[in-house]
């Protein structure tokens, strides 16, 4: 089997280990995993602040670079999501390009999504001995639809304790651009979600989204805070 493999731009700017633990986790599965070193961003950003002009350039590039019908993996349900659902709506006024959302909708799939409901597979042998908590992104709970799938493959891993924070499902203050825009209020809300983590006892925070762990690691930096982030990619390819 073949699929596409799309790295979101937080991913690929300051976390490219995690992309290569994506490659790992695919190529364990006997999975030939095909990366078009042109592709850039999806385009969520310019949608969010409102410069759909942009978004539809990044929309249409997304399409020509990855023509074939076949899995598109993309390790952040944020981007996933803003393709399946958006895209119709930014390529409304090019008819020539419909059929090709229908197609992603179809295709653009999550990595834990992919790896629970699609392979059938939830164990990769990996060791984590570590106390974590999970993160429930925005956009991966509301726009994508993913909830039980992560917790699932942490539950599978050697040694992990896996236990749940208060209000895992309240926003960490990312939100892309709001992070900048509003900066008090992003915050706020980043240091609710840290304190309702370390309450746990964990020593991680396992998300799905670079994006978040990027808002919320900073955050424990400039605290000098005793936990760390992770993404769950680079939990699960722990052995690999």
């Amino acid at each position: 089997m073949t699929v596409d493999l799309f790295i979101p731009c937080f991913i690929d700017q300051m976390f490219p280990n995690t992309g290569w633990s994506v490659v790992k986790i695919l190529e364990s599965q006997n999975i030939e995993v095909n990366y078009n070193p042109k592709q850039t961003c999806c385009g969520q950003p310019m949608f969010n602040s409102g410069f759909w002009k942009n978004s539809k350039k990044t929309a249409i590039k997304f399409i020509k670079d990855f023509p074939e019908d076949r899995p598109i993996i993309v390790p952040s349900a944020s981007c996933a999501g803003y393709i399946k659902n958006h895209y119709t709506e930014v390529l409304k006024d090019e008819p020539d390009y419909l059929a090709d959302c229908e197609r992603l909708k179809r295709n653009v799939i999550e990595l834990s999504d992919y790896l629970v409901n699609h392979l059938k597979v939830t164990d990769f042998k990996a060791s984590f001995p570590h106390k974590v908590t999970y993160h429930d992104a925005c956009s991966a709970l509301r726009e994508y639809g993913l909830t039980d799938e992560p917790r699932t493959l942490i539950n599978n891993v050697e040694g992990i304790e896996l236990t749940e924070m208060e209000d895992t499902h309240t926003c960490c203050g990312f939100g892309g651009t709001f992070m900048v825009k509003m900066v008090p209020i992003s915050t706020a809300m980043v240091e609710q979600k840290v304190q309702h983590a370390m309450a746990t006892g964990a020593e991680y925070i396992v998300s799905t989204e670079a994006s978040c762990l990027l808002n919320i690691q900073s955050y424990i930096n400039e605290q000098k805070l005793n936990i760390k982030t992770i993404h769950l990619a680079d939990i699960l390819a722990q052995n690999l």
